[in-house]
């Protein structure tokens, strides 16, 4: 049986971007079935609508990512990455950075944490490619968590895990990439950075705003942590 590989890409700017083009491009390029989901209220929904509108197969690939990305890896290596990864027994996520150890303050890329060789992956955040900085947070390998600029996994660990919003989050775009990498850890599924290369047009300004802060103490309440997958 032939499977496929979907891109749900949930944006609240309806207005394209250089960016965003380059990225749609890029995918489709990839055979990757693209669902661009313009002007929504909330990522936890809009990724849940799409997920229901395409009826995937269990074993079809799902990739959950930012509109402000751009995938700078070869198609074939993009391909081979996520398939050496996900078509693994137990596998859970596959994405780009994250963490081994989830501390109590949940914040994945806290920079002592950092220091002490605790963080994987590896993201080019910048305006372009003439103009960046080259992030690496460690080598790829089993984390507990992951950001979500870039996630992937099969159509049966979002069955499994759920994609609806939970009632202890107030705010409608933060938090998803933690909580659903956490639910499939703690279903005994291995997430694992891989190295696909990312060009992240963001510096993660935007954590630290009021619902960001608002669902992680909502998240810090609900979740027993720290939580290690060493």
């Amino acid at each position: 049986m032939k499977y496929d590989t979907y891109a749900f890409i949930c944006t609240r700017d309806k207005a394209p971007t250089v960016t965003r083009n380059n990225l749609t491009h890029y995918l489709s390029r990839a055979g990757v079935k693209t669902k661009l989901l313009v002007g929504q209220d909330s990522i936890f929904s809009g990724y849940k609508n799409a997920f229901e509108m395409v009826k995937p197969k269990a074993n079809d690939t799902i990739i959950l990512c930012h509109d402000d990305i751009e995938i700078l890896s070869d198609i074939h290596l993009f391909h081979n990455e996520l398939e050496r990864h996900l078509s693994q027994h137990k596998a859970g996520f596959a994405g780009i950075a994250g963490t081994t150890l989830l501390g109590e303050d949940a914040v994945w890329w806290d920079h002592k944490r950092w220091k002490q060789g605790l963080h994987r992956g590896h993201v080019y955040h910048g305006k372009d490619l003439h103009s960046y900085d080259n992030t690496f947070y460690g080598k790829p390998g089993q984390v507990v968590v992951m950001d979500g600029l870039f996630l992937a996994a099969k159509a049966k660990t979002l069955t499994a895990i759920g994609l609806d919003k939970p009632d202890y989050f107030k705010g409608s775009w933060d938090y998803y990439d933690i909580l659903y990498t956490l639910k499939a850890h703690n279903l005994k599924l291995i997430n694992k950075t891989v190295p696909i290369i990312v060009l992240h047009n963001s510096f993660g300004d935007l954590a630290g705003r009021d619902s960001w802060l608002e669902n992680r103490k909502g998240f810090i309440k609900n979740h027993k942590l720290p939580v290690s997958c060493n």
